[in-house]
């Protein structure tokens, strides 16, 4: 059990180094962004792991998932919408819904001015998350804005 408890903290401290030292922008080392399965820049986590739309709007968030090396993506309605694993975030189906630059094998688009940060809703109780699906190698038929807007509808 202990065993265990160390293992999900090493693997945590792991994917937090990862995306401190990887995935972080150098224009603000306290955000990082997020790409579409094409690789347009669709969103981007700042601010105790809050996800932005581009725009500037916030939709949902990261909350560590205590059971895997991820984290789930919860919408500010308390709706669950997918996992962020390993620079990836999945929907349901386990399909690939965008990712951070470094999960692409193709170069990404310019990220383009960010718009200003509106202030984030308060967090509704957040549903049980279901069980996690096996992760395919597909890509999701939702676009990532779409997906993360489902966390305010």
């Amino acid at each position: 059990m202990a065993l265990m408890t160390v293992r999900r903290a090493v693997a945590l401290l792991f994917a937090v180094l990862i995306i401190a030292v990887v995935a972080i922008p150098a224009q603000a080392k306290d955000e990082f962004s997020l790409f579409d399965s094409s690789g347009r820049p669709a969103a981007y986590v700042a601010e105790g792991l809050t996800i932005y739309l581009w725009s500037g709007t916030p939709v949902a968030y990261l909350r560590e998932d205590e059971l895997s090396d991820g984290f789930h993506v919860y919408g500010f309605n308390g709706k669950h919408l997918g996992w962020f694993i390993s620079g990836i975030i999945r929907d349901h189906h386990g399909d690939a819904v965008g990712g951070l630059k470094e999960a692409f094998r193709s170069p990404t688009q310019v990220e383009p001015l960010k718009g200003l940060k509106q202030s984030k809703p308060l967090k509704s109780a957040a549903e049980l998350p279901p069980v996690p699906p096996a992760l395919s190698r597909d890509r999701s038929e939702i676009s990532l804005g779409s997906f993360l807007q489902q966390g305010v509808d």
